[in-house]
């Protein structure tokens, strides 16, 4: 295999106490932005309403949508422009579970409400989407489920093949980059929606495949150097594992980077989650799941130390 790092000696469990601190300033940053926001901007996905994406021939405001929306009705919209131009835009529409039903949409009269309001103005309507209130609780109660099942099978996996102090370490990582992923969703104003959750999802999976190559590597210097210092143990099983850490991350970055520069708006969300979560899975399975070992295993070790002396 390829090395692009060899015979690295970084003391990297010394330095574990700092990245509790660091995590947990991110994290405390992405629940006070939860708190000051009234929580996660949901998608029409999970919230319910009515989505319309409009594209014009020339500027608009958001005021002057917005004052076209109420003169059809529609007192309350949430309108978001889309790129840097003021011709794409977002309006956001909350609907009833019956108003829903009867799918009596608004997206034609705001938009004859805008020509009438600014004579020469055309647009069109590049996508409409909707989803009931109802639905959209179900599909909420869904992927909480979903998340939490599969970390609580990723637990039982890591629990068999190794012992429960390196399954805890690795399924606390995992949860560590799923939740920093969402509560930065929020931070840097991304909805949470269906994609989302797959990016999510995918996040879990790419962070314990990371923290599991490490366990590896670790169990292995465990055996071959019994009755050395747990720590030194894990620096040097996590030194031998960094240049594979280093080879697919930067990989699995340019696969990222390029969806979220050229993949469109409509997965650009779900490529700002992946970045975050795969940047943060690299970390977490150093100074998450393999510190959180080592500070589950201080005391067993020291008396399997003993017992070999």
């Amino acid at each position: 295999m390829l090395e692009l790092i060899k015979a690295t000696t970084f003391p990297f469990m010394h330095h574990r106490k700092k990245a509790y601190i660091f995590s947990l300033l991110v994290m405390l940053i992405g629940i006070a932005s939860v708190i000051m926001k009234g929580g996660f901007q949901l998608s029409v996905d999970f919230a319910g309403g009515r989505l319309i994406e409009y594209r014009f021939n020339q500027a608009v405001s958001s005021e002057l949508i917005r004052n076209a929306a109420t003169s059809v009705g529609i007192a309350e919209s949430e309108i978001q422009r889309v790129g840097e131009a003021e011709t794409d835009y977002i309006i956001r529409v909350p609907v009833a579970e019956q108003e829903a039903r009867a799918g009596d949409s608004p997206s034609a009269r705001i938009l004859e409400a805008l020509q009438a309001s600014k004579p020469g103005l055309t647009g069109e309507i590049r996508r409409e989407e909707l989803v009931g209130p109802k639905v959209g609780s179900e599909l909420k109660g869904q992927a909480t489920w979903a998340v939490t099942l599969s970390l609580l099978a990723i637990l039982l996996y890591v629990a068999i093949r190794y012992e429960w102090r390196f399954a805890v370490g690795g399924v606390i990582a995992l949860a560590h980059d799923v939740l920093v992923s969402l509560l930065l969703c929020s931070v840097f104003n991304v909805e949470i929606s269906i994609p989302i959750v797959a990016a999510l999802m995918t996040i879990g999976g790419y962070s314990i495949n990371d923290t599991v190559v490490v366990f590896d590597r670790i169990r292995e210097e465990m055996k071959l150097r019994q009755g050395q210092p747990l720590e030194d143990t894990i620096n040097l099983a996590i030194n031998r594992t960094l240049s594979r850490t280093i080879l697919t991350a930067f990989t699995t970055l340019i696969s990222i980077l390029c969806l979220y520069f050229l993949g469109g708006e409509v997965i650009h969300g779900m490529a700002f989650a992946l970045l975050i979560g795969v940047s943060f899975g690299i970390y977490s399975s150093v100074y998450v799941a393999s510190a959180l070992a080592l500070e589950l295993s201080k005391g067993h070790h020291a008396r399997q130390r003993a017992k070999v002396a």
